[in-house]
C-alpha cells in the first residue's frame, strides 16, 4: 500500500503527453481472444487495469506481455480453459468484457462477477440480453454460464447505451452467422476505437461513431497492429488541474473531437482552452467565472452517454467549480455512488450542499487547506490529488492504488510540471 504527500498552493508549468484511453485499452486486449494470430496493441496505458487484464489473459493460456514501452504483444492460440479467475476477476471491472470473446470463438464461457469501483449499481442485464438476442443461454448465479454452440445474428435494441455491454455484444457478433443490427448502442471514442480494431482484423462492421451499428458475421478474424488512442477523461483531468492552480499547461496529442463536450461545460465555469494542432493550451489566470443561464438562473451540469458530458469527470467539474465564481448544481444521473466524495472536500474548505445521492450544489470559490484524504475510485481519486494540489499545506492520499487504475505515471507527470508530489509507503 502507498500513499501520497502533496505540497499545494503551487503554479504548475510546461507540458504533458496523455496516456493512451483505459476504456479503450482494455476491450482491446479482450479482443484479442478472437484470434489465433499475433495481435500487437500500441499507446497501451501502463495502468494496474491493464496489468490484471493480461493475468487473466496468460490464466486462459494466452502469451499476453508488454514487450516495449506502451506497447503489448497477445498470442491467443493456446487458450486452454473456458473458466476465468475469480480473484483475477474481483480485482476489474473489464473482466465481463471477455465473456464476448470466449463465447464467440469457444462457444462457451464461466464468468465470476466482476469488480472495479463502488459508485453505486452496475448491472449487467445488458451484457446478457445481447448475448441472448444472439443465441446464447446464460445462466446466472453465484458465477454467470454463458453457453452458446452457434451465435446467429438478429436485430437488437440494446436496453440502454452501455459502453462495456454494447462492447461485448459487437465482439461476440463479428463471429456471428449472418448480419446483426445492434441499435441503442453506446458510441464513445473508446467505443469507436475497439470496432475500428475488429475492422482491422476482418470484421464487417458498419455505423460506427453512430447509435446503431450493423454487422456482418465472418468465419474468423486475423492478427493486426492497433494503437490505442489518447485518454479525453485524462485530458479534461488536466484541464481542471491547470484552471485549480492557475497555471498554463499544454496537453500534447489531445483530439479536438474527443473534448468537444468537455470544453463546452469547463466554458460554463470560466475556463477556456485553446488547440495549435493537435496541442492543446490551457492558459494560465482564467477568469473562472460561472456563466448563469438566461434570466440569472442558476446554471446545471448533468451528465450521460456520449456525446453528453462523461459521468467520469463529473468529480473532476467538481472539484473545478469549488474554486470558481458563482454557484453550480451537478446532477449526476449514472451512478448513485459517485457523489459521495464531496465529504473530502467540505473537510477542505468547499462550500457543497449534498442534496441527495444525485445532486450537490457547489458555491465558490472557497480555499481548500491540505487534508487527510482517501481515494474512494479512480475518478474521485484524481478529483482528490487536484483539489490537493489546489490546496494550501500539505495533504495526504491513501488508497492511491484506485488512481493508478486509470492514470498512468501519475505523479510523474505532475512532477514533471512542478508539483509537489511523493509516492511513499502507507
Amino acid at each position: 500500500m502507498e500513499k501520497f504527500v502533496i505540497e499545494g498552493g503551487h503554479t504548475l508549468s510546461g507540458s504533458m503527453r496523455p496516456g493512451g484511453n483505459k476504456n479503450e485499452a482494455l476491450p482491446t486486449l479482450a479482443a484479442t481472444l478472437l484470434t489465433d494470430e499475433e495481435v500487437i496493441l500500441k499507446n497501451v496505458p501502463e495502468i494496474a487495469d491493464v496489468y490484471v487484464m493480461l493475468e487473466i489473459l496468460r490464466d486462459l493460456g494466452a502469451e499476453a506481455a508488454f514487450i516495449g514501452d506502451n506497447e503489448i504483444r497477445v498470442f491467443a492460440k493456446g487458450v486452454n480453459k473456458t473458466k476465468l479467475s475469480e480473484e483475477l476477476c474481483r480485482r476489474v471491472r473489464a473482466s465481463i468484457l471477455f465473456a464476448g470473446p470466449m463465447i464467440a470463438r469457444h462457444g462457451h464461457c464461466d464468468l465470476p462477477p466482476p469488480g472495479g469501483d463502488i459508485i453505486g449499481r452496475r448491472r449487467l442485464d445488458s451484457h446478457f440480453l445481447a448475448f441472448s438476442g444472439l443465441g446464447a443461454s446464460v445462466e446466472v448465479g453465484n458465477t454467470y454460464r454463458l453457453d452458446a454452440k452457434t451465435l446467429v445474428g438478429a436485430d437488437i435494441f440494446m436496453d440502454e447505451p452501455s459502453v462495456t455491454a454494447t462492447e461485448n455484444a459487437v465482439m461476440a457478433a463479428v463471429l456471428a452467422r449472418g448480419k446483426t443490427t445492434f441499435r441503442n448502442v453506446a458510441c464513445e471514442p473508446h467505443v469507436q476505437g475497439l470496432c475500428r480494431m475488429l475492422i482491422s482484423m476482418g470484421a464487417h462492421i458498419e455505423g460506427v461513431g453512430s447509435n446503431t451499428l450493423t454487422i456482418y458475421g465472418t468465419g474468423g478474424l486475423h492478427g493486426t497492429t492497433h494503437s490505442v488512442g489518447p485518454d479525453y477523461l485524462e485530458v479534461g483531468s488536466y484541464i481542471g488541474l491547470a484552471a485549480v492552480t492557475r497555471s498554463s499547461i499544454t496537453i500534447q496529442g489531445a483530439r479536438a473531437e474527443d473534448v468537444r463536450m468537455v470544453r463546452m461545460i469547463f466554458e460554463k465555469l470560466g475556463i477556456c482552452v485553446e488547440f495549435e494542432g493537435d496541442n492543446l493550451i490551457v492558459p494560465a489566470e482564467q477568469e473562472m467565472i460561472v456563466r448563469t443561464d438566461l434570466h440569472n438562473a442558476v446554471p446545471k451540469v448533468d451528465d450521460g452517454p456520449w456525446p453528453a458530458f462523461p459521468t467520469d469527470l463529473m468529480s473532476i467539474a467538481i472539484t473545478l467549480a469549488t474554486q470558481c465564481r458563482g454557484t453550480m448544481l451537478f446532477f449526476e444521473k449514472m451512478f448513485e455512488g459517485r457523489m459521495f466524495f464531496v465529504d473530502s472536500l467540505i473537510s477542505m474548505g468547499a462550500q457543497i450542499i449534498l442534496c441527495d445521492p444525485h445532486r450537490v450544489v457547489v458555491a465558490g470559490p472557497t480555499p481548500l487547506m491540505g487534508a487527510r484524504l482517501e481515494s474512494p475510485d479512480v475518478r474521485a481519486g484524481m478529483a482528490l490529488l487536484i483539489a490537493a494540489l489546489a490546496a494550501k499545506g500539505t495533504s495526504t492520499i491513501y488508497n492511491i492504488g484506485q488512481i493508478d487504475r486509470g492514470y498512468e505515471k501519475v505523479d510523474q507527470k505532475l512532477r514533471s510540471l512542478g508539483a509537489n508530489i511523493d509516492r511513499l509507503p502507507a
